[in-house]
């Protein structure tokens, strides 16, 4: 089973993550940022990863050292549970609607982190989260994760929607990435033999 537990404790936060890559997408996750936990139901979700993410953090100053910080940890999660990524698929996309909005995803579990970032939220909060954040979210998950990730908008007017189909975009391509190839399930998909 592929599974991992992390815990990551600094002077801004205090998170824990455990996840489950084959799991069936059941979620507990509670951050103190509601829009940002709805954002990480969709996740695990959307990847058919289970995933308990605790948080606790300077909420008092800004949302964004809990946003960014819960994307490292589960960055690195990820890169825990995938271990040597032996079968893996490694390489995930979609193009997801989500009413006015339109996100494309695509990501290699490569080992190279790198964003991509082709997305303009026409307004600047979500309720009381900052949209920058959802950005700020995606470089730490890519970085941690070692994921060379792309996301663009094609369309959208509603930042809740561009959001969010940002989210399940990035979820179904994991899904698919993640998933144990049955035609090279004993060999990592690289001709360098490692990832």
């Amino acid at each position: 089973m592929r599974t991992a537990k992390i815990t990551r404790k600094t002077a801004e936060t205090d998170i824990s993550v455990e996840l489950t890559l084959d799991g069936t997408g059941v979620y507990d996750n509670q951050t103190g940022v509601g829009f940002f936990d709805h954002m990480l139901d969709q996740l695990s979700r959307h990847a058919l990863i289970d995933m308990t993410v605790r948080a606790t953090g300077d909420l008092h100053i800004d949302d964004h050292h809990t946003v960014e910080d819960v994307g490292i940890a589960i960055g690195q999660a990820l890169t825990q549970a995938m271990a040597d990524k032996k079968g893996i698929v490694r390489y995930g996309s979609c193009l997801l609607p989500m009413d006015d909005a339109l996100v494309r995803a695509a990501l290699d579990l490569s080992a190279r982190p790198f964003l991509v970032w082709n997305v303009e939220m026409p307004s600047q909060k979500i309720g009381t989260f900052d949209t920058e954040l959802v950005r700020e979210f995606f470089q730490a998950l890519s970085t941690h994760g070692g994921i060379t990730l792309h996301i663009d908008m094609l369309h959208g007017v509603n930042s809740h929607h561009i959001a969010e189909a940002a989210f399940k975009a990035v979820a179904r391509a994991l899904r698919d990435a993640l998933e144990t190839d049955p035609r090279k399930a004993d060999a990592v998909p690289s001709t360098k033999g490692a990832l």
